[in-house]
């Protein structure tokens, strides 16, 4: 599998509350190499382009309809077989199907159901599943059949 884009949704996901949750940014600079990272976002906060600003990323604000839509063809548009996504949320349902690997999370937001159902993977917080990409290693063994 050759992953060339990491698509993330915001709220929930890389922050809870509007606010970047800490470690996140490091993280993502540690990627930055192997994956270009993509933001969808509703904004709710209306924090994610100040959050966000400095580090190697492109975001991308959507309307606050037909979300989950938007990011199932986003994954489509970049070619969902270089994807890797990550979210929590019903309107992220689609890209975690669409996607070659789609990450569910399971952190202070909650998760929708359809969200877990859709992925291939459930981690428990975000810097454990930037981790799974940085050690890919870990991915062999949680994906093996």
């Amino acid at each position: 599998m050759f992953l060339a884009n990491l698509v993330l949704d915001y709220n929930g996901t890389l922050a809870c509350d509007g606010k970047m949750i800490t470690g996140v940014g490091e993280r993502l600079e540690l990627l930055s190499d192997r994956l270009q990272a993509h933001v969808l976002t509703a904004d709710t906060f209306g924090s994610a382009k100040e959050e966000l600003a400095k580090l190697p990323c492109r975001v991308s604000v959507l309307s606050h309809e037909h979300q989950a839509e938007a990011k199932g063809d986003y994954i489509g548009d970049l070619g969902p077989e270089e994807c890797v996504a990550i979210g929590n949320g019903r309107n992220d349902r689609f890209m975690l199907k669409r996607a070659a690997l789609g990450i569910a999370l399971l952190q202070a937001e909650a998760a929708s159901i359809e969200a877990v159902l859709a992925a291939d993977i459930l981690s428990l917080n975000i810097l454990d599943a930037l981790d799974l990409l940085l050690n890919p290693l870990r991915l062999t063994a949680t994906l093996r059949d």
